[in-house]
């Protein structure tokens, strides 16, 4: 009974220090609190959630009460400073995920810990000129002096892997509005050099060759069946009829495909919800054709703009869709991916790719918001 009445005298004597020294007062308290980080990656938008390819990020971290601040990415050194800001630079090429820690300190030196995972892209150093583009923010034809219209069917009056439409140069079949170009792909009857395809399309070539680069296309893909849309690269030297190099090409005339080709994007005209990245070259024994190359499962890539891109090194060669490789091949001496290529942009109708073809084939769109080529 004694040690009871005890214990409950000292409880009631403590009570107001418990309360003082527990933050009764709110006003008085310094308990640290509200640990936060905000990122912000240079260049970050829509079109780049992963930045803008400097690899540059900022980070601001707060806290109730704080007086100091550190930072560390993991495997390097670890910063402080009193405001809480930190600049850093990544610098691995390419898209990688970065775990960061951060601290925050009161005066006592008691402090609160966080974790961050942040996706950063960097271009390669040697990627970052842009040497050819197109934004399309004009109206009516293409830019003449950008692309060519590639028309002439080299095949007996038709186009190779059993397409069936004829490539035209109207503005019915490709146009420039409201910031986008428009590749239509119609069912109609056409002639051309006396002979008739009941469609048509259109297929461009750029005006210009490069050696090694990054492409960069933002596009919308069509989403009925049939449609075999495209964007990719041919070697400069194929000397097929009708491209803009020609047959009396200054890089030469060698054919398909010792000249290589670098499928960027195809879609089968009955798989709309995977994208294909595909390299064909010929084999440096025998000069076979060979070809190797991926798939990415997609959504809604006819709904909105995505990003499909390649970078092309003395090295390798990758196929990227949205700024994530899904792609990879090792470009060397029996991979011979060492020549000049131009871009190609186009839908084709049926063939090896469109697969079978609706009776009520509609009018099927292709929309390039910009093409960006940098060296």
């Amino acid at each position: 009974m004694k040690n009871n009445v005890l214990k409950f005298f000292v409880r009631f004597l403590c009570l107001p220090l418990l309360l003082w020294s527990c933050g009764g007062d709110s006003e008085a308290s310094t308990e640290l609190a509200n640990l936060a980080i905000q990122v912000n990656l240079q260049g970050e938008s829509s079109d780049s959630p992963n930045g803008d390819g400097s690899g540059d990020v900022s980070f601001t971290i707060t806290a109730s009460n704080a007086v100091s601040y550190a930072f560390r990415v993991v495997g390097e050194d670890r910063v402080e400073n009193e405001t809480g800001v930190f600049e850093h630079q990544f610098d691995f090429d390419g898209l990688h995920t970065y775990e960061v820690y951060y601290w925050a300190y009161s005066e006592t030196g008691e402090f609160l810990e966080g974790t961050e995972n942040i996706e950063v892209y960097k271009t390669p150093a040697i990627y970052r000129e842009l040497v050819f583009e197109d934004d399309f923010n004009y109206d009516g034809p293409v830019a003449s002096e950008k692309w060519h219209h590639q028309v002439i069917p080299p095949n007996n009056n038709s186009w190779f892997n059993g397409e069936r439409q004829h490539y035209t140069d109207r503005t019915d079949n490709s146009i420039v509005s409201e910031g986008t170009l428009k590749i239509v792909a119609k069912k109609e009857t056409y002639s051309f050099n006396g002979s008739t395809k009941f469609y048509t399309s259109a297929r461009l070539n750029s005006k210009f060759a490069f050696q090694y680069g990054r492409v960069d296309v933002r596009a919308k893909l069509p989403s009925g069946g049939g449609t075999w849309p495209a964007i990719w690269t041919l070697g400069a030297n194929i000397g097929e009829t009708g491209n803009y190099f020609g047959s009396n090409s200054q890089y030469g005339s060698v054919g398909w495909p010792r000249c290589g080709e670098i499928d960027i994007m195809e879609q089968t005209g009955d798989e709309k919800t995977r994208v294909l990245g595909t390299l064909h070259w010929a084999n440096a024994s025998n000069g076979n054709h060979a070809q190797a190359g991926g798939a990415k499962i997609v959504s809604d890539v006819d709904e909105n703009f995505h990003v499909y891109s390649m970078v092309w090194t003395t090295q390798r060669i990758q196929i990227l869709f949205d700024d994530r490789v899904f792609y990879t091949l090792n470009n060397n001496s029996n991979v011979p991916f060492d020549n000049p290529h131009f871009l190609l942009l186009n839908i084709a109708v049926g063939g090896t790719l469109g697969g079978q073809i609706p009776t009520n084939f509609p009018d099927q769109t292709m929309e390039i918001d910009y093409v960006r080529i940098y060296q």
